[in-house]
């Protein structure tokens, strides 16, 4: 393919990509997306002397390329996630030079990722979370109850979905697999809306709705120091007594005969604790949102319950939880007519790709019946999200409890999306709906 001369984008197009308020409303977003993909799906982002440049990357087989292609493809030598180069170099102050605050999964490369990836990798088959079905099954109930036990209204109900249904379902499942106690879920959920909706000032519980970078860092830096504060201790008790859970396959793993430092614990502990359930979260919301907005398309999924698996995978496409992730490259390359230089960074937009008309025909329309539907939303490649079948099996059960007690339901207000570039979803989602009876 012949090298096309190197597109830029700057101005106002460059500041819709970075700027977490242009996630807040996601048609305006989408909108965006396609216009540079049908131009220029790999696209340099140039926008001021604060952020580096970057590839924006927006095609579905663009994306999938980068994500299957981790020896080219690098997660650690930069920045994981999107960031201005004053929090980069703050973060490095930090760490020690690691660019990444969290030494996670998903910031590693081999030879040192699939050695951590193997140590709780059988945890997450379908063959051992069967054996905790009726265990979720039966706290999907008690979910579900505190949605009918809520305010009732002229004859019918209504209430945030997102606070009693769909954050604390997840959050609930993840902790018990971690082996971290009840009490503390709240303190868990707090964290993760920090670290991970550190953009958005209901989230963050700051109050401010126009938080600089800087301020933003320092409340993500905290959250990641009480997590890493909280699961020290749990290492401790799981080591001098170790139970049937991931935190202590965790606390006494050893790879190449040592236990993994403090920082890796701590990074290992703090992705399943915290992406492990705000990304089941906002998949869930989305799908209610989506039922809600189309009463014909709930009824089919309450009469016919073989329709679940499509809704549940179309759910994960349609919200796409993780929104993006950086790589980096590991030499000079070419990908989707431009020239990449080694060390580039890139964004790989998983957004854009999950709405990519060459592959998803009618892609914002929501439908249980799409086949195929192969999403971009859990990643592709050895970095292929480790709680997937975890996430199917959540979802499934839930809904198909929520399909057993609810009889009619619409939206009640206008939901609200999180300020968020990184994992991003619905904070609120009002309905209203009746009771099966």
């Amino acid at each position: 393919m012949a090298t096309q001369a190197e597109p830029i984008l700057t101005g106002s197009d460059a500041q819709a990509i970075i700027d977490p308020a242009n996630y807040v409303d996601w048609d305006a977003l989408l909108d965006r997306f396609d216009d540079i993909r049908r131009d220029t799906p790999v696209v340099r982002v140039v926008n001021d002397e604060v952020h580096d440049p970057f590839w924006l990357v927006t095609s579905y087989d663009d994306v999938m390329r980068i994500s299957k292609d981790n020896k080219l493809f690098l997660n650690s030598p930069r920045s994981v996630t999107f960031s201005d180069k004053n929090s980069g170099a703050f973060v490095k102050s930090i760490t020690g030079g690691d660019p990444n605050l969290v030494r996670s999964l998903v910031a590693l490369d081999a030879p040192t990722h699939p050695k951590y990836r193997r140590l709780t990798q059988d945890w997450f088959m379908p063959k051992n979370i069967s054996q905790m079905e009726d265990e979720i099954r039966a706290l999907a109930k008690v979910t579900v109850d505190r949605l009918v036990d809520a305010s009732q209204k002229d004859g019918k109900y209504e209430a945030d979905f997102v606070p009693l249904v769909s954050a604390p379902y997840p959050l609930h499942v993840v902790m018990q697999i971690l082996g971290v106690p009840e009490a503390d879920e709240q303190r868990m959920l707090f964290l993760t809306q920090q670290m991970f909706g550190g953009q958005d000032e209901d989230l963050n519980k700051s109050g401010m709705a126009n938080m600089t970078p800087e301020q933003i860092m320092q409340l993500v830096v905290g959250a990641v120091a009480d997590f890493e504060a909280y699961f020290a201790k749990l290492t401790e008790e799981k080591r001098a007594n170790p139970t049937d859970d991931v935190a202590s396959v965790i606390a006494n793993a050893k790879v190449d005969g040592a236990h993994l430092s403090d920082r890796d614990m701590a990074g290992y502990y703090i992705i399943l604790a915290a992406a492990g359930h705000d990304t089941t979260s906002a998949s869930t919301a989305g799908a209610m949102m989506a039922l809600a907005r189309d009463p014909e398309q709930f009824a089919r999924l309450k009469a016919d319950r073989d329709l679940l698996p499509g809704i549940v995978e179309e759910a994960i496409r349609w919200t796409t939880p993780v929104q993006h992730f950086m790589r980096a490259a590991a030499e000079d390359t070419e990908l989707g007519g431009q020239k990449i230089a080694k060390d580039d960074w890139l964004m790989i937009s998983y957004i854009a790709a999950n709405h990519d008309p060459d592959i998803f025909p009618d892609p914002r329309k929501f439908d249980a019946s799409r086949s195929p539907n192969r999403h971009l939303a859990f990643g592709a490649g050895a970095h292929q999200c480790l709680g997937l079948h975890m996430a199917r099996m959540e979802m499934k059960i839930l809904f198909n409890e929520l399909l057993d007690r609810i009889e009619t339901l619409e939206l009640a207000g206008e939901p609200i999306r999180a300020k968020s570039t990184f994992v991003g979803g619905l904070k609120t989602l009002p309905i209203r709906y009746s009771l099966s009876k």
